[in-house]
């Protein structure tokens, strides 16, 4: 997605090697709030049917979310009876901080999370995590609205969960169909990027993140679920629904005024090793063409109604040039966020400036058309009139789209570099992206997926243990509110190493 700024974009997708055994490739977690009832078999269900249908390592890991009842005890017994079971214990409340806080300190390639109530069919998980093992994906969701799930559940729930769906994808504009359902999956250098750009901490992350990830062009692959309602669930519909309506809102005013730095977690065309040296893709020219002509015929319509109103305190030229002038402001501003994706207040004045030369030359055929219609009737109606300067912007209209395709908002000015994706370049520690919406973030290139020798099996002590992809520890609630990031992406080879391309050699 084109940005005046130019932030590097995320590497190539990559297949997992099934060889290295050392790190977990699969870390599942499981936020857990005062579940001392449900956590034992929930964990052990879980880690029966991995060890029997997984064919990579795993880790399961139990986010504690400020519990008050025995779940910390609980926790810490399942932690020491199961190898593969990890224990992490926060002091705040939150969902969403829970799965921020351990997925940026895990070192696992494929971060999933599932609900402690189960109630999604465990089948269903391998299907989940395939696509982001394997490459194609970025993030992988359960949805329970698919035409092929079943699901159990009682009407009340059904249709809040049915209505909160509309409401995405009328508002803003989500194509994915379940924003809710507690089983997701997403790999771990896309979350190294995605996480910082999402605020929420509580219900509403999860719908956040997919809005974010769908709107940067990111892949979300969607598994048709068997899903059983929870009766003991302790959710709170009412207050979780004003909660999530509010992060709508804070979103789509994000999204509306360009403020969130989209371009920070594109991938970049083609995920074949030889199609790496791509610099960049033509810009789709239907797209921009439909989307000029939407705009387009709402400005001419604007300036119709302006013109109209001008010409009722002043003669046909001024009336013409205020509301030509003041339609091309409009017109250049629409054009460039919706047309031509260009987000965020960098250049704007540069562009409106451009955009006032094309506004000249749209004034000199319009005006050139009003003079020669004078010429040829002294008092010509103002339906002429109208029909005059009707086909006059029209032809004004294809050379405003030239010019700004052209000139004003190219593929690529020269103001931004470009960036180009290497495989295996040493990796460096990116700046820590700052949390706020605002337009004057700025962000580094993000570093290619280092060379990893073999890991030691994980030690029993939950994120601690140094390891060659140079993870991190934290505190309980650190991550989340410190944002500390570092480097710690596994290299990722491709599905067939020995497949080499002459030009990269």
């Amino acid at each position: 997605m084109r940005t005046d700024s130019s932030p590097g974009t995320l590497p190539a997708r990559e297949h997992l090697p099934a060889g290295d055994a050392g790190t977990p490739v699969l870390d599942v977690v499981i936020p857990v709030y005062n579940e001392e009832k449900d956590l034992q078999p929930c964990v052990l269900r879980l880690h029966e049917h991995l060890k029997r249908t997984f064919p990579y390592a795993f880790r399961i890991t139990i986010a504690d979310n400020a519990s008050t009842d025995t779940t910390p005890l609980v926790s810490r017994r399942l932690e020491a009876e199961i190898p593969e079971v990890r224990a992490f214990r926060l002091e705040q409340k939150g969902r969403g901080r829970a799965l921020r806080t351990v997925w940026s300190a895990s070192d696992a390639p494929v971060l999933a999370y599932m609900d402690v109530d189960l109630s999604t069919d465990l089948n269903a998980l391998l299907p989940l995590v395939a696509p982001l093992i394997s490459g194609h994906s970025d993030l992988a969701i359960g949805s329970r609205l698919a035409r092929s799930s079943r699901v159990v559940r009682g009407p009340k729930r059904e249709f809040i969960s049915r209505a909160y769906n509309l409401i995405l994808r009328g508002s803003l504009q989500a194509r994915f169909s379940d924003a809710q359902c507690g089983f997701k999956a997403i790999r771990r250098d896309v979350a190294q990027v995605l996480l910082p750009l999402v605020e929420d901490t509580g219900w509403f992350f999860d719908t956040e993140m997919l809005v974010i990830a769908e709107r940067a062009g990111l892949r979300i692959h969607e598994v048709p679920v068997d899903w059983v309602d929870d009766p003991d669930s302790t959710v709170h519909i009412v207050k979780t629904a004003t909660e999530d309506l509010k992060g709508v809102w804070r979103v789509g005013k994000a999204l509306a005024g360009g403020s969130l730095p989209l371009d920070r977690i594109t991938r970049p065309f083609g995920d074949d090793p030889r199609d790496r040296e791509i610099q960049d893709v033509p810009k789709g020219l239907a797209r921009q063409l439909v989307g000029f002509c939407v705009v387009g015929g709402l400005s001419t319509l604007f300036y119709l109604l302006l013109y109209s109103a001008f010409r009722q305190f002043g003669g046909s030229q001024t009336a013409n040039a205020l509301a030509l002038l003041v339609s091309a402001v409009a017109n250049t501003a629409a054009n460039r966020r919706l047309t031509f994706g260009v987000r965020g207040r960098g250049g704007a004045v540069r562009h409106q400036a451009q955009g006032l030369v094309v506004f000249g030359i749209g004034l000199a055929l319009t005006s050139g058309s009003l003079a020669a219609l004078n010429a040829a009737s002294s008092d010509p109606a103002h339906s002429t009139e109208l029909a005059v300067l009707i086909a006059a912007n029209l032809a004004a209209t294809v050379l405003r789209f030239l010019l700004f395709r052209a000139w004003v908002f190219p593929d690529r000015g020269d103001d931004q570099p470009r960036a180009t994706v290497v495989a295996h370049t040493p990796a460096h520690t990116p700046a820590a992206p700052q949390q706020s919406y605002g337009p004057q973030q700025s962000y580094g290139p993000l570093p290619q997926r280092p060379t990893a020798p073999q890991a030691p099996r994980y030690a029993t002590t939950p994120y601690s243990t140094p390891s060659p992809y140079d993870t991190t520890e934290f505190r309980a609630g650190e991550a989340a509110e410190q944002r500390t990031w570092k480097d710690a992406t596994m290299r990722l080879d491709p599905v067939r190493p020995t497949d080499t391309d002459p030009r990269n050699s």
